[in-house]
């Protein structure tokens, strides 16, 4: 499983108890009114909105927010209107990072993320010199105590999916973005628990970090996910699992 695979599961969890939750909301509604916008209010029929729909109730937001949320992106409400943008850069050990935002002005988004890499280590980077280092896929996470290895590849190749990767306590299906709903479905219609799935960005290599570096590495990562402006941050590490819980 990747580094960051590991870390978003390991704070998807921790979130629960600790996470600012009107700036939590805030992000995930805006995930949703964009991915409506650009892709229609359907969920059967808007990957992207799905997963934004899904983040939003694992965050605990109100289905009534979200059905709002849904509505300012099709134009029902009057909405904000953001714009997607990334910004690209490297952290500690040479880490590739991957900044997605929305915003509704890039001056202040640009400035928060500069100071966020300037202040953690990092440094930012030109558009593309990155970029080339993810390919988009879908990701379904599964406990390991669920299913064995073997039923969910099987299931999962069926529906589509190019790859499975095990952890100690999870199995990552990494699938095409257009296969992350069907290999969804055929894993949960089999009695398969689900723990979370995602469209992401994964790296196509990884830097292995330990001790001081990895400390580094994930402070920086934290503090740019904490800007307002910025939705996700993929990075191309690789940090031992057990350094990882312990950081956490």
């Amino acid at each position: 499983m990747s580094g960051h695979s590991k870390w978003s599961t390991i704070k998807r969890k921790k979130g629960a108890a600790d996470a600012q939750r009107s700036k939590l909301w805030g992000k995930m509604l805006r995930f949703v009114e964009v991915a409506a916008r650009e892709g229609g209010g359907s969920v059967d029929g808007n990957p992207t909105l799905a997963t934004a729909v899904q983040k939003a109730k694992e965050a605990s937001v109100p289905n009534d927010n979200i059905q709002r949320a849904i509505k300012r992106g099709t134009g029902e409400l009057q909405g904000e209107a953001y714009a997607e943008v990334n910004y690209e850069g490297y952290g500690p050990g040479g880490v590739a990072l991957l900044v997605q935002c929305l915003t509704n002005n890039r001056n202040r988004a640009a400035q928060d993320i500069r100071g966020a890499f300037n202040g953690g280590g990092g440094k930012m980077a030109e558009p593309g010199a990155v970029a080339w280092m993810f390919e988009a896929k879908g990701v379904v996470m599964v406990p390991s105590m669920a299913s064995s290895e073997d039923e969910v590849f099987l299931i999962a190749a069926d529906a589509g999916a190019e790859d499975v990767r095990v952890s100690d306590t999870t199995i990552e299906v990494v699938t095409p973005p257009e296969a992350l709903r069907p290999v969804r479905i055929a894993l949960e219609g089999a009695g398969i628990a689900i723990e979370s799935y995602d469209l992401t960005q994964v790296p196509k290599t990884t830097v292995e970090l330990d001790g001081s570096e990895a400390k580094r590495l994930l402070h920086l990562v934290e503090s740019l996910e904490d800007l307002d402006d910025v939705q996700e941050v993929y990075a191309n590490f690789d940090i031992p699992d057990e350094v990882m819980v312990t950081l956490a």
